[in-house]
């Protein structure tokens, strides 16, 4: 992805499990950057060894810089929707504990609405006949993970395919 400046960009925040594999299902046009990082917590700039405690209260997650004339927040939902298993009330796949729960993160009313409204299809739909657990939030602050983790199903590609099959997600 660019790091190419757009005038009236937006930013959405998902929480998706591993933030690994939250990055790739992003790539997408429109999109002009995804990081990964930590929200939702008590802790100041907490470290991923603090994170990964599962006592900050924060979750992985992904913050995406997108432009809004080139691909909307419904679109954004729909990926995230796709990556994740809304069902799982203990994490994401073989990864449980508070930072691996899913969460969507909005930044206005606009987006409040569209992830709402975005549940209540999935509910109705009555995915795997389960109960849809995905909180939907207001956004707070975002801390930047670090550099290790950023793009790293680029910089590690093995290490990161296998971890995606044996965690199930591939599934």
């Amino acid at each position: 992805m660019s790091d190419k400046k757009i005038k009236n960009h937006k930013i959405a925040v998902f929480a998706g499990g591993c933030f690994w594999c939250m990055v790739q299902p992003f790539n997408v046009p429109g999109v002009y950057g995804v990081v990964v990082g930590y929200t939702g917590g008590k802790k100041k700039n907490p470290s991923y060894e603090e994170v990964s405690t599962g006592e900050t209260g924060h979750y992985e997650a992904v913050q995406i810089k997108y432009n809004p004339r080139e691909i909307s927040y419904k679109k954004l939902l729909e990926i995230f929707w796709r990556s994740i298993d809304p069902t799982d009330s203990e994490g994401q796949f073989a990864d449980k504990g508070q930072q691996y729960k899913t969460a969507i993160f909005y930044n206005d009313e606009e987006q409040k609405k569209l992830a709402e409204k975005s549940k209540k299809e999935l509910e109705k739909s009555k995915f795997k006949n389960s109960k849809i657990v995905t909180e939907i939030k207001p956004a707070v602050i975002f801390y930047p993970a670090e550099e290790y983790h950023q793009d790293y199903y680029k910089k590690n590609t093995v290490q990161y395919k296998t971890y995606r099959h044996l965690s199930g997600r591939d599934d």
